[in-house]
């Protein structure tokens, strides 16, 4: 590390381009959403973040950005790239710029990049250092590390229900049992992501359109194009008249749908069907993130449909356990976000 440079400051600049990467969440996939943060010799900084697939990397916005990036340092969440893809090798990008350091929170487990990146910046004689903020960048990057390392994508369950546990009433109503807010959120989830899944029952009896048509809210717009809809998926057929279209319709194993998923770039799969299509994710540990909205509401009963629809654990000492991520408000409700932590179970 430079002498002049403490590890306060490393993780202080590092926390500053995760910041900046969070803005590119929505665009950047397939690719990392990546944010560097370049602190030029007299102090001046310039940011920047991974663009939609064919336009920049993070660290070529930053370069661009910068009035005089010889002796800079750069902090980039994720190792630079090191091979020609849709652009050229960060790398070398660095390299013609004169930056005197680069820091990285973590090395890139895509096979392409995979420690060559760093080599090759140490070959050009730039100090680097690795690992500066690591468990943030790992959070931040989780959907796109599992795809890389899997080949499969990363599955975001999403769910709704009241405090009691139920997500349809007797009758079969289930709108809305979270309020505004909580909606809204879930389109966020669904921006993020690349693909989402419904069961053929549910798009006979909701009819969705799944779009992002409430994310960004309008006060956080910025980009007047908008967020692009994820590609949807239908377990089974749906009716021709239906909003869902065009989509694909799967009738096999749930694997073997990750695995073509996971070839056609498809880092995040958000699951938004009913108990019937969450028992089988679930059933078959292909669940990474649970994220249970819950309201508080109950039905006061057994007769409502619950969160899930099929055989469960005999025991409570088979029952399923994970781990608590985040638990948020939104307005009235809860998002709770829980992980698995049996990840040679979801890993394949």
């Amino acid at each position: 590390m430079s002498a002049d440079v403490s590890p306060v400051v490393d993780r202080d600049r590092m926390m500053r381009a995760i910041d900046v990467a969070g803005r590119a969440r929505h665009r950047a996939s397939p690719n990392p959403w990546v944010g560097v943060t370049l602190v030029q010799l007299d102090g001046t900084i310039a940011w920047g973040a991974t663009q939609p697939p064919g336009g920049n990397h993070a660290e070529i916005e930053a370069l661009t950005s910068a009035d005089n990036t010889v002796g800079s340092s750069v902090y980039t969440t994720l190792e630079p790239c090191n091979h020609h893809g849709r652009t050229g090798p960060c790398t070398e990008a660095l390299i013609e710029a004169g930056v005197a350091r680069v820091v990285i929170g973590i090395e890139d487990p895509d096979p392409q990049v995979a420690g060559t990146g760093v080599a090759r910046l140490r070959e050009a004689g730039i100090e680097v250092t690795v690992g500066v903020a690591a468990d943030e960048v790992e959070r931040q990057l989780r959907p796109y590390l599992h795809h890389r390392r899997t080949g499969r994508p990363w599955v975001l369950l999403k769910l709704a229900a009241t405090i009691d546990g139920r997500v349809a009433a007797p009758d079969g109503s289930s709108q809305w049992i979270t309020g505004a807010v909580a909606r809204a959120d879930t389109h966020r989830l669904r921006a993020e992501s690349d693909a989402i899944l419904v069961g053929a029952g549910t798009v006979r009896t909701d009819d969705p359109s799944l779009t992002v048509r409430d994310w960004p809210p309008p006060e956080l717009r910025i980009d007047p194009g908008g967020v692009r809809d994820p590609r949807r998926i239908v377990l089974g057929s749906a009716p021709a008249e239906a909003k869902v279209h065009p989509c694909l319709e799967f009738d096999g194993e749930l694997t073997d749908l990750l695995d073509q998923l996971g070839g056609d770039d498809v880092v995040q799969l958000m699951v938004e069907g009913g108990p019937r299509v969450a028992h089988a994710f679930h059933h078959q540990r292909l669940v990474n993130e649970y994220v249970v909205y819950v309201a508080p509401a109950l039905f006061g009963g057994s007769d409502a449909a619950g969160l899930f629809a099929g055989a469960g654990a005999m025991s409570i000492a088979g029952a399923w356990r994970g781990r608590f991520d985040e638990v948020a408000t939104l307005g009235e409700d809860l998002r709770i976000t829980m992980l698995a932590t049996d990840q040679a179970s979801v890993e394949g």
